[in-house]
Parts: structure tokens; C-alpha cells; sequence
């Protein structure tokens, strides 16, 4: 069953803010906002990041998937796990 864009956000934003932001002083931030310059997500987090998507949303997330624009910010996070579950779908 497809997961609402909205109910992945949600999960991805509740994600950074408990595990990485807050970790470093950041209690802010917006879907749109780039969480690498903001200092919210670096290499460890990513990698952090990379394994709750793929536990929580069961999808495989493959080296060469792990670029910059993946990951810049909520929104793009939100935008390659839709990708990956309608690609997974469309598979099944």
C-alpha cells in the first residue's frame, strides 16, 4: 500500500528533528531548506538517514542513490522515497 506524500514528509521531518537536529542545537527548520548548509545533516547523518528510510519505508536506497540531491532537503528526501515505493510498485 502507497504511503501518503504527506505521511512521508511527516515521518522524514519527525526523523531529522528527534535524531539529527536537535542533536546539534537545531530546533528549525523548513521542508525547502538545504539541511547540509544549515549544518542539520552531515556524512554521518546521511548515512543515519539512509537506514531509517530504508527500515521504515522498506525500500533499498543503493550507493549511487546517495547524492547530494537526494538529500538536500524534506522535500527532495520526500520526493526519492515516492520514487522508490512507486518504482517498488510498479515492480510487484
Amino acid at each position: 500500500m502507497e504511503r501518503q506524500q504527506s505521511e512521508i514528509r511527516e515521518q522524514v521531518r519527525t526523523f531529522i528533528m528527534d535524531e539529527l537536529a536537535r542533536r546539534k542545537g537545531i530546533t528549525v527548520f523548513t521542508d525547502d531548506e538545504s539541511l547540509t548548509e544549515n549544518g542539520v545533516v552531515d556524512s554521518l547523518g546521511t548515512f543515519r538517514l539512509v537506514t531509517f528510510l530504508e527500515n521504515n519505508f522498506n525500500v533499498r536506497i543503493a550507493d549511487e542513490d546517495i547524492v547530494h540531491e537526494n538529500f538536500r532537503s524534506v522535500s527532495e528526501i520526500e520526493r526519492f522515497v515516492n520514487g522508490k515505493l512507486n518504482a517498488k510498485a510498479a515492480r510487484a
